[in-house]
């Protein structure tokens, strides 16, 4: 197959001015394919040839202009346009395609617990040409006319409203001027739940089996939904620019959410089966909001080449925390923003692989794919959220709708962007783009703090890096009141970045923190006195956003081999029993085990670690009986679980079906009781078949894989292996689900045989399933707890000998990159 390179997309825009597709599609045609048909009518500008792009299990029929054209001339994924002469054409195509079972294309599901199917399309990057002939990129927009044939009893969702035919015929109303990969379809036996918002149909759907959970939520959703879609038109001057607004939640879904205009599907774990913290909610909340704002940023106003993936991703990512922030319950998104999404953009950018923001030529499809990464999201926010504290806000949104106006329907360049934000304000926006977008790599700044003659002190900002930066810097005291305990906020200081000279600070203060609201893109250092009053005082910071700030930099620490991983875990142990913030809680924790005990300690080490934080974790348990923070008690619950060293108190919450004191163990804790038990030997695959009996959904399907994966024995372990490489038949959530269970740290020497395996076969694997499975494969079949030199010899020599797809190419790079990181973190 052919990737689509950026010179022949734009020799391909100059030629042609597509107009409209009809398609036909038939899903009664069996459980394997269906049947697409395809009438696509466009003008090429001048005599040329060129080709069209298509995927098909059988290409049955072709014509352009009435002539035949010869079916075996179909080039992988191309089918030449021979002799095209200038004027309008007519180009016809019937053939048949293999439905999906990793995500992509036409994905078709059959729900376990009732038998039911449903499909739906992911036509992201390449994957339309699995549904139907297309001339495949960005810039191409057209109308798309769309038809169904369904079996009875399905309802087939679209880009717009649709309308039931009879006979199994659905009609979907034409679309606007889209792009090719926004095309979207899902179809099957959905439940739905309708409303209207000032006159626009809203529609949420799932799968039957879900039905009572996603009722339980839709007052919420919908609140939310109305919220978002209420604080867009106070922003924007541009109106809703679709027919309607659903939402489908739907299974084994890769991403997290998909802006298809007026059809956005969503992974269908967002319908909560199990109980999630409020936390949790915010973050469905924030996904809501982020693809609501693509039907603005990348809907209305397309980019018009994969180098501005950004000019989609980053934008939505900004105002999806910044409208949950401003329209929804939900008080502190950019929390949770600071201590697991810019954390992700943070690991990525000092990684071999980081790119620019907005990088200047990005070659082909398959490099543009492996950009959809903590780079083109966290970072991109990151930065647009300085460009508003540079800008101000009011000129970033005239910016914006300028940019709305100008390009409605049609595609943009980063050049248009800032010429547009440029129409709106004196300041130099092409400067603060190439020192923002064009480089690479995190800025650090660090505070020295120099004594005068009379007392009060002055504060110098070493600063490493080339970015501009506006930042607050805060100076807390403490608390006298409370024998110092806490802190309380002195002054925050609006500092520019580089300095023009000193900045005074009056008396020393407690504690300085560079930073402070965590509005740049930088890490952050604390001189010598700062630092001990972080360690002693770190749960006395008034404000969440304040002590996701010093959390990250302690994190930043540890991963650069400047703060011991023993020290974080002292800090955890001592502050986060006081800690009120649940995503704080979380996020710790969660580095705290994956991270600094699985990896960053050795294994000698690793056992002491586990014991701390099951302490950490009883004491949250504890603190929580009183029932007044049901969230914090499940997130204390859920990594009381997984650190467990020993069985019995776990088997003993399984076996009575709850918690001492609460919670009942629902799905989720009994399958996460199951998988750790597993990890220690106690417990065997009867007991695995009986929880699968009791949960035989997809969950419980995963949840059984990942079980099964993690037993202590060499057939469970080589069964597990062969499920994964040695076949096709695990669809993308059973691949994962399985290769989280193989791998644990307590069982190295039993899986020591497949470190070596794992590179072969992980390239095989990826070869013949895809860029999906090999992201897969890449990231959670990696054997990360073996953190030697070994490992990373071989995975080199994979790298350099073995010529794995891009997908799995660049998911190895970065897993060899942390593995290193890992090894000197260790010897430092």
């Amino acid at each position: 197959m052919s990737v689509l390179t950026r010179d022949e997309a734009q020799t391909r825009a100059k030629l042609l001015d597509v107009h409209r597709y009809v398609i036909e599609l038939d899903l009664t045609t069996g459980d394997e394919t269906f049947e697409s048909s395809t009438v696509i009518r466009f003008t090429a500008r001048t005599d040329a040839d060129t080709f069209v792009e298509l995927k098909p299990a059988e290409l049955r029929s072709a014509t352009l202009d009435g002539h035949p054209l010869d079916p075996e001339t179909l080039d992988g994924n191309r089918l030449p346009l021979k002799h095209l002469t200038a004027g309008e054409h007519e180009l016809r195509i019937d053939a048949s395609m293999r439905y999906s079972r990793t995500g992509e294309g036409m994905h078709r599901f059959t729900d376990p617990t009732d038998g039911e199917a449903y499909v739906y399309t992911q036509l992201f990057m390449e994957d339309v040409q699995r549904v139907f002939a297309a001339f495949d990129q960005p810039d191409l927009k057209a109308v798309f006319d769309l038809s169904v044939t369904a079996p009875e009893g399905w309802r087939v969702l679209a880009n717009s409203i649709t309308e039931q035919l009879g006979e199994g015929r659905w009609r979907a109303a034409p679309t606007p001027l889209i792009s090719t990969y926004l095309v979207a379809v899902a179809a099957g036996p959905w439940h739905s739940v309708r409303t209207e918002h000032r006159g626009l149909p809203f529609g949420l759907h799932c799968r039957r089996s879900l039905a009572p959970h996603l009722d339980a939520d839709a007052d919420e959703l919908f609140e939310i939904t109305r919220q978002c879609y209420d604080r867009y038109h106070e922003k924007f001057e541009e109106p809703y620019p679709f027919d309607s607004y659903d939402q489908a939640f739907v299974p084994e879904f890769n991403a997290g959410a998909m802006e298809n205009p007026g059809l956005v599907t969503f992974r269908d774990e967002f319908v909560y089966r199990s109980a999630v913290t409020d936390t949790e909610r915010q973050t469905r909340a924030m996904v809501i909001a982020h693809e609501m704002a693509h039907m603005w940023f990348g809907d209305l106003v397309t980019l018009r080449w994969w180098d501005d993936i950004w000019l989609n991703e980053s934008f939505a990512e900004y105002m999806g925390y910044q409208t949950t922030l401003e329209a929804t319950r939900f008080s502190e998104p950019w929390v949770e923003f600071g201590v697991t999404r810019k954390a992700w953009g943070y690991d990525a950018d000092q990684r071999p692989s980081t790119h620019p923001v907005a990088p200047e030529n990005v070659e082909d499809t398959a490099s543009a794919l492996l950009n959809f990464d903590g780079i083109s999201y966290a970072k991109g926010a990151s930065a647009l959220r300085q460009l508003v504290a540079w800008l101000g806000e009011k000129d970033f949104l005239a910016g914006i709708n300028t940019h709305f106006a100008r390009h409605r329907f049609a595609n943009a360049t980063l050049a248009d962007f800032i010429d547009s934000l440029a129409s709106a304000t004196e300041r130099d926006v092409h400067a603060w783009a190439d020192t923002w977008l064009r480089t690479t790599g995190v800025d650090t700044l660090a505070p020295v703090v120099s004594a005068g003659e009379d007392g009060t002190c002055s504060l110098t900002v070493e600063h490493t890096g080339s970015r501009p930066h506006r930042i607050a810097v805060g100076l807390y005291d403490r608390d006298v009141a409370d024998e110092g305990r806490h802190l309380t906020l002195r002054e925050r200081l609006d500092l520019d970045i580089p300095q023009t000279g000193p900045q005074p600070l009056g008396k020393r203060p407690a504690l300085l923190l560079l930073n402070d609201g965590d509005l740049t893109y930088a890490k952050v250092r604390f001189d010598p006195e700062s630092f001990e009053t972080i360690r002693a005082n770190l749960s006395g910071l008034p404000e969440p956003l304040t002590r996701a700030v010093v959390w990250n930099a302690l994190r930043d620490a540890v991963r650069d081999g400047e703060l011991p991983p023993t020290a974080y875990l002292e800090t955890a142990r001592a502050h986060l029993p006081h800690e009120t913030d649940l995503a704080l809680v979380q996020g710790v924790l969660a580095f705290a085990g994956a991270q600094v005990a699985d990896r960053y300690l050795t294994p000698e080490q690793r056992p002491a670690a586990l014991t701390t934080l099951s302490s950490l974790c009883r004491d949250l348990i504890r603190r929580t009986e009183d029932g007044d923070n049901p969230g914090l008690r499940l997130i204390a619950v859920r990594h009381f679980i997984t650190v467990a060293s020993q069985p019995d108190a776990i088997a003993g919450w399984l076996a009575d079906g709850t918690v001492p004191g609460g919670p009942e163990l629902d799905p989720d804790l009994r399958w996460r009781v199951l998988a750790r038990l597993a990890v220690l030997g106690a417990t065997d695959e009867a007991a695995i078949a009986t929880e699968l009996d009791r949960d035989p959904s997809a969950t419980g399907q995963e949840g059984a894989a990942r079980c099964r994966a993690a037993l202590p024995d060499a057939e469970a372990k080589e069964k597990a292996w062969a499920a994964m490489f040695g076949g096709d038949d695990l669809s993308n959530y059973l691949f994962t689900a399985t290769a989280q269970g193989f791998w644990q740290p307590e069982q190295a020497d039993l899986v020591s045989e497949y470190v070596p395996r794992y590179y072969e076969d992980a390239v095989a694997v990826a070869a013949r399933r895809g860029p999906a499975i090999a992201a897969a494969a890449g990231r959670w079949a990696f054997p990360a707890h073996a953190v030697d030199a070994e490992t990373l010899r071989l995975g080199e020599a994979c790298l350099s000998d073995a010529d794995p797809i891009p997908a799995l190419r660049r998911r190895l790079a970065d897993e060899l990159d942390d593995l290193v990181r890992a090894l000197r973190v260790r010897e430092a």
